[in-house]
């Protein structure tokens, strides 16, 4: 079952925005059997659109849009189907009335424009939008299939998840065994090194297969399998896990799609324990992505940004000869580094405290250049573990990957305590 992938945007031709629902949409349908095998952009153009829709239709059997279904006249992705396709366009019943409701409840007067995001194409089924106000669509003609999303992310992925995918199985993959994934979440190891350790289970894989993808800092390992029943589709899962594990028991941090931040925060609320963080090059960053996490006020007792030698120096206790003079260490080193951690853990009496002091860049020394980071992890009635990194990037990559660094070491910690 091949499929295309048409994002519609003249802000996306002009980088105004970056086309994340391509790669979303993109895994999620390779992860239940239908294979993209094409992505095309187009602006918000009528001519061009139908253009892309006709060269669709001659190489894909299910053309997905994201895009183009807002209230404006330059939201064309509905009208352009439906010139192709020879259909008309009208209101359905249910998106207006959803439409209309949402102007009332907030006694703000609604447009005329608005309806147009209760135009469907005629013959086709409505798709819900749970959290926006455009309807989307999904149209069978002539053996193809057309399915129309909404452009941002917050709207496309619900839409895909409650309406797409069960349209997909019930008319599209209507013979085809379900499809079942696990997602492996792996830190502290880049993805060409945990592929080579997963060679020899790659190279073999008939049933599941398994699909390795990083991102910042993290590796995730999608496993799948097609099966007649959940039950049986657990089994064959969980026989993969088992062996993935085994070989990268250090790395594996859960087997759902969560990013580590949520593992630690539920492992240290279950144990009772407390964390607090001192973070330069990082700018606040470890705590942005903990807080993120629902729960956290449970563990996390508190963090200081201490981006100036000052504010290490008068809050954080940080000798001052380790930071000024000739012989200084310096601001980015493994001695300010275990201090802070240290401190950071007194002030907050805390079970742990977490430190990051690095050169995110572009300035940079001959002795410290971007991406030397040290990272420290202090422990009650334990000694301070310290850890230097080097990381290629930009100033973003930097402190992203800094901050995954000092998750992942602190997940060890929990392992070993628990």
């Amino acid at each position: 079952m091949k499929a295309e992938i048409i994002a519609v945007g003249t802000e996306l031709l002009l980088g105004q925005i970056v086309n994340t629902n391509a790669r979303y949409l993109s895994r999620e349908l390779a992860a239940i059997g239908i294979d993209v095998y094409f992505q095309t952009v187009v602006g918000d153009n009528l001519n061009r659109l139908s253009e892309a829709i006709r060269i669709a239709q001659g190489r894909a059997d299910v053309i997905l849009f994201s895009g183009g279904i807002g209230p404006t006249q330059d939201d064309l992705t509905k009208d352009a189907i439906a010139a192709v396709l020879g259909r008309n366009l009208h209101i359905d019943r249910m998106a207006m009335d959803k439409i209309e409701s949402f102007f009332r409840d907030r006694n703000v007067e609604m447009t005329e424009n608005n309806r147009r995001q209760a135009i469907v194409v005629e013959g086709g089924t409505p798709l819900a939008n749970e959290t926006g106000l455009a309807a989307g669509n999904a149209i069978t003609d002539n053996g193809k299939h057309y399915i129309v999303m909404p452009g941002p992310p917050k709207e496309l992925i619900p839409m895909f998840e409650q309406e797409v995918k069960p349209w997909l199985f019930q008319h599209v993959l209507t013979n085809e065994m379900p499809i079942y994934s696990r997602m492996l979440k792996f830190a502290g190891i880049g993805e060409s090194a945990l592929e080579d350790r997963l060679l020899d289970l790659i190279d073999s894989q008939t049933d599941p297969t398994i699909a390795p993808y990083a991102s910042e800092g993290e590796v995730t390992v999608r496993v799948s399998t097609k099966a007649p029943s959940e039950n049986e589709a657990k089994q064959k899962l969980d026989a993969m896990e088992v062996l993935i594990r085994e070989r990268l028991p250090e790395h594996l941090y859960a087997n759902e799609d969560v990013p580590i931040e949520y593992t630690i925060v539920t492992m240290m609320a279950d144990m009772g324990l407390t964390l607090s963080a001192a973070e330069s090059c990082t700018g606040g960053l470890v705590m942005q992505s903990l807080t993120s996490v629902p729960g956290s006020a449970s563990m996390l007792k508190g963090g200081i940004v201490c981006y100036s030698n000052e504010i290490k120096e008068k809050l954080l206790n940080v000798p001052h000869d380790y930071l000024e003079g000739e012989e200084a260490p310096g601001a980015v080193s493994p001695e300010v580094a275990k201090v802070l951690a240290e401190q950071v853990r007194m002030i907050g009496d805390s079970d742990f405290g977490l430190s990051v002091t690095g050169v995110a860049g572009p300035g940079y020394s001959e002795r410290k250049p971007p991406g030397l980071v040290f990272i420290a992890l202090a422990e009650r009635g334990k000694e301070t573990e310290i850890h230097e990194l080097r990381i290629n990037g930009n100033r973003e990559t930097v402190r992203i990957r800094s901050t995954k660094a000092i998750l992942y070491r602190l997940w060890r910690k929990l392992v070993a305590v628990d």
